[in-house]
């Protein structure tokens, strides 16, 4: 039999770089998983651990070029990383590392915000990975359970209706989801906080102002303005589960219920994904 593939490294990896040259401080919590790949097979096949990299080295590494890049952008501070890897290691041939961001937003404080005070930002974790060699880089951002909610402007008709369908048609329902998206680096941006943010808020846009009629539908016309939005990104995947608020029936109560009572759901839930890409692109 052979080892057709193998890889190694450390998960959930959690470290706080705090920037703090000046009176205003950054910060930035992440939680890291670094995987590596090169000549470790003796370790799989044998008892010859002589190339292995403990996992605990790899830990302590994540910390050290925390601690010498406290400033850098997460996607930088993945480029630095990986090349640390390749760098002192001549047995690592590829390096993966993805990470999940903790937001922290700065605090009010008489009105304006404080220099090193912070609250949760508890709506979605930022996510990036590279996957780096000593001869090519490649980059990915997104984000995870972004969750999101309208009222109106969402319905869904016009499906499939046979023996086994339940379900009644609405051309007015309440649309939630929690939106897991990932976008891949065709090129690199000038900041990528601020593409980063743009392709988000292009996406926002879409849901809030178009009238949805099918998760389906949105999320293609969400990928759409996400991809012209910022021209460096080769392509976007989403996932939307279909977070459910069902109309209660009102009617044993002598009352109708014209869409103002639900009852929250999220188990089972519609599972919608795609993904869009440019024509002819090249990742970077």
């Amino acid at each position: 039999m052979n080892l057709k593939e193998s890889t190694y490294g450390k998960g959930r990896v959690r470290v706080m770089r705090v920037k703090r040259d000046a009176a205003r401080h950054e910060v930035r919590e992440l939680s890291a998983k670094v995987m590596l790949e090169g000549d470790f097979e003796d370790s799989f096949l044998s008892t010859d651990n002589s190339k292995v990299i403990a996992t605990d080295t790899i830990k302590n590494i994540v910390n050290i070029v925390a601690r010498d890049n406290p400033g850098l952008e997460t996607e930088d501070y993945l480029s630095v990383l990986a090349k640390y890897f390749l760098s002192h290691y001549p047995q690592v041939a590829a390096v993966h590392v993805t990470t999940l961001e903790t937001k922290w937003s700065r605090m009010l404080a008489g009105g304006a915000e404080h220099d090193h005070a912070f609250l949760l930002d508890s709506n979605g974790q930022p996510k990036a990975k590279i996957h780096a060699t000593r001869h090519k880089q490649k980059f990915s951002s997104g984000i995870a359970n972004f969750i999101m909610l309208k009222s109106t402007g969402s319905g869904w008709t016009g499906y499939v209706m046979d023996e086994f369908t339940t379900l009644r048609e609405t051309e007015d329902r309440i649309f939630s989801t929690a939106m897991d998206a990932t976008w891949k680096w065709a090129a690199r941006p000038a900041n990528f906080p601020e593409a980063n943010a743009k392709i988000l808020s292009a996406m926002l846009d879409v849901f809030a102002t178009t009238y949805s009629p099918s998760v389906q539908n949105s999320m293609y016309l969400m990928g759409r303005a996400a991809l012209e939005a910022v021209p460096e990104i080769s392509d976007i995947a989403l996932a939307c589960p279909n977070k459910h608020y069902l109309p209660i029936d009102m009617t044993p109560f002598e009352r109708d219920n014209p869409n103002v009572v639900f009852t929250p759901t999220d188990e089972p839930h519609g599972q919608i994904e795609c993904k869009l890409s440019r024509e002819k692109a090249e990742e970077v």
